[in-house]
Formats: C-alpha cells, structure tokens, sequence
C-alpha cells in the first residue's frame, strides 16, 4: 500500500477490512483525534508500544486508522488508539485515517470488532467491549444482528462465551480487577456477577482482607443466598473463610503400640502391618 503527502488516495484492499466504498484516506492532525467514548481497552507504553514506534518511525503507518466526525469538532477514533499513541511517541504531528459516518450505534460495533482482534485482552475489556457491542445492536433493533453467536463472531466466541463476558460487566471495577489478575476465577466471577453493588463490596474488602481466592462452589452458594434475600456480610465471611479440613494426623501412644510389636520391628514396618490388618478388616465388612 503507497500513501501521499498531499492528502487522499484510494486503498482498495483496506475497503474490504473497514467496509463500503469509500476507502479514502485522509492525514489528521494528531490534535484532531479524540479517544472513543468509553472506550474499553487499554493503551500502554509497554514493550509492543516500543515495536509499533520504532516500525512507524521506519515505515510510516501502514494501517490506517478509523474515525468518525464528532460533535464539537475533530473525529472520534474508532480503530487507531494505540496507533495514535505510537505516532506521538514517533514525532508525527498527524496519522492517516479513513474517515465514516457511523451513527452511534455502528460505531460502537466497528470499535469493539476492529479491537477484539488483538492477541491479548484482558477479562475486563472483552467484558466491557461485549456489553458495549449487545446493548449497541440490540438498541438497533436489527433483525437477526443481535444474537450473542453473532456479537461474538468476529473474535471467534460463542455465545455462551459472550454471555459469561456480559455478566462479568456487572461486576465492580474491583472485583472485575480481580479477574484481571486472576485473584478472582471468572467461572466464581460469573456467580458473583448476580449480586448486589453492596454485596460485591462485601466480597471486596474480604478478599482485601484475606487474600483468599473465591471457588465456584463458594460463589454459587453465595449467589444463592443473594436471591433468598439471606446473604449478610457476616455470613459471607463465614462461607469464604471456611477453612478446609486440616490433614488428619494420627498418633497412637507408644504404650499400646508395645502390646503388639517387638523393640526391634521399625516405625515403617509397625505402619505397614497396621495398614494391611485395616485392609483385611475392611474386606470382612
């Protein structure tokens, strides 16, 4: 793909990744572009950041971005953030994009399907992303578009996948942080999800607390006892800090053991034929 200074060409194969006709390409000015509203994924400086600045400053921005006008002003980036960021680090005082006029609705769409292609994604973004995208197509009203199979389709889920990222948007900013670090599974994040703001509060300064880490079982049985209307701070604690039973230690007194074995006959063999005799008896009953 060639690109001009002076403004805009045509790049038929980048019409077929955004979609229609136009695929013009337009230099903005780097001031222009303002971040998507609520947008849920991350931009870092990291090592990938470091890559895509070093290739921008060596080839220039090979992938355009996608905009759409916004109102007061500049575009709102739709697919571009990163790359955004990777121009200010380079130098660049503008980025080439791809100017559409989505209504919220398909921007909305073409945000969370332009990002969910990147290789790593954290629980919290994909949940966000997916409860932005079904609340989106299912205020379109299309026909068969809102489907949880279709909503996942362009990254490759199902839809019981995107049901579990959608319950996990109900989640607090800290407990879904939870999931993030793997403090919090997110089968026991699904469960938790039912729960009220006040509820899921609970369980934060628990977690905070004690550091323990929620298991599905505890998570169902908490839910439940949400929805009974049951479920106290008190009672949340007790079922989270429940300790597993301790191993079971043993000890037989030395005076009893004497009745049945000689000095010379070890620890090894001494448990060994207790063992056996068990097993026997076992058998017998």
């Amino acid at each position: 793909m060639s690109r001009t200074i002076a403004g805009k060409i045509k790049i038929n194969s980048f019409a077929d990744i955004v979609g229609g006709d136009d695929s013009a390409v337009t230099e903005v000015p780097l001031s222009d572009l303002h971040t998507f509203k609520d947008h849920p994924f991350r931009v870092l400086d990291d090592e990938k950041m470091e890559e895509t600045v070093e290739s921008i400053k060596e080839r220039g921005v090979l992938m355009p971005g996608i905009v759409r006008p916004r109102i007061g002003g500049g575009y709102e980036i739709i697919a571009g953030h990163r790359r955004k960021r990777a121009c200010e680090l380079a130098g660049l005082k503008t980025m080439p994009v791809v100017i559409r006029k989505y209504t919220d609705e398909e921007a909305v769409v073409a945000m969370v399907d332009t990002n969910l292609q990147r290789e790593e994604i954290l629980p919290s973004e994909k949940a966000r992303a997916y409860r932005m995208k079904y609340d989106a197509m299912k205020h379109q009203g299309s026909g068969g578009g809102n489907t949880l199979d279709e909503i996942g389709e362009s990254a490759g889920d199902s839809g019981k996948t995107v049901q579990r990222y959608i319950c996990l948007s109900n989640l607090t900013d800290t407990l879904l942080g939870y999931v993030d670090t793997k403090k919090l599974p997110i089968v026991s994040g699904v469960q938790l999800s039912y729960l009220k703001e006040k509820e899921q509060v609970w369980i934060e300064d628990i977690i905070s607390e004690t550091e323990i880490v929620v298991s599905s079982s505890q998570a169902e049985k908490i839910k439940g006892y949400s929805q009974s209307g049951e479920l106290t701070k008190a009672l949340l604690k007790e079922i989270l800090t429940d300790e597993k039973p301790k191993p079971r230690k043993f000890v037989m007194k030395d005076d009893k053991i004497s009745k049945f074995f000689s000095d010379d006959v070890t620890d090894e063999e001494i448990e060994e034929t207790i063992i056996r005799l068990l097993e026997e008896w076992r058998k017998k009953k």
